[in-house]
């Protein structure tokens, strides 16, 4: 019996997310984790990977030059692999600079993108997506929401920003409630807008 007892407390502490709350990026990252959490859990919205998937492809580009460079150094030693190298070099140099401007506008923050769809098939699709940001040495966690109609064209967006602490205890554990209303109302307010119109 005691061993159950075990067993079920240590299900309870897995299911709950600990971080270092000194840590802004570890905090971060554990509160976007429970945004994403919400949106694929709560509402059943199917998360879509193209926008990781496009970051990862040109990541596998850059590995890719790398590796043609290394192999070619090593079939030809360097005086004869220079010109190899060189261009190895700055095709790789170009693909970072394309994943750096990949990354600042195309992805700006988003950690999750995820589509709505209708199950009677009715409904146009809808894709949400969420940012967010926390400054260095700032407590301000920045939680940006919007969903689109890729048919009509349309996006709506809605942000809130709190402090950190409000989401987590002195122990360092997030508090997946507090997320959550904070994820439901924007979602409630972007979904009552959108039925505005």
């Amino acid at each position: 019996m005691f061993e159950m007892a075990g067993k079920k407390d240590q299900k309870d502490e897995t299911a709950l997310i600990k971080v270092n709350k000194w840590d802004g990026s570890a905090v971060k990252n554990a509160l976007d984790d429970a945004v994403k959490d919400i949106l694929t859990r709560k509402y059943n919205y199917v998360e879509n990977f193209s926008l990781l998937d496009g970051r990862l492809a040109l990541c596998g580009i850059a590995v890719g030059v790398a590796m043609v460079a290394l192999l070619w150094d090593y079939m030809n030693p360097f005086p004869a692999s220079k010109p190899v190298l060189i261009a190895c070099v700055s095709k790789y140099f170009v693909v970072m600079g394309v994943l750096t401007l990949y990354t600042t506008y195309k992805e700006k923050g988003i950690f999750v993108v995820a589509t709505q769809r209708d199950p009677a098939g009715f409904d146009p699709e809808l894709v949400w997506e969420a940012s967010s940001y926390l400054k260095k040495y700032d407590d301000k966690y920045n939680l940006v929401l919007s969903v689109r109609d890729e048919k009509a064209g349309t996006s709506n967006e809605a942000s809130v920003t709190n402090s950190v602490a409000k989401f987590i205890d002195s122990n360092g554990v997030i508090i997946p409630e507090l997320v959550e209303t904070m994820v439901s109302n924007l979602h409630d307010s972007l979904t009552a807008s959108r039925k505005d119109k």
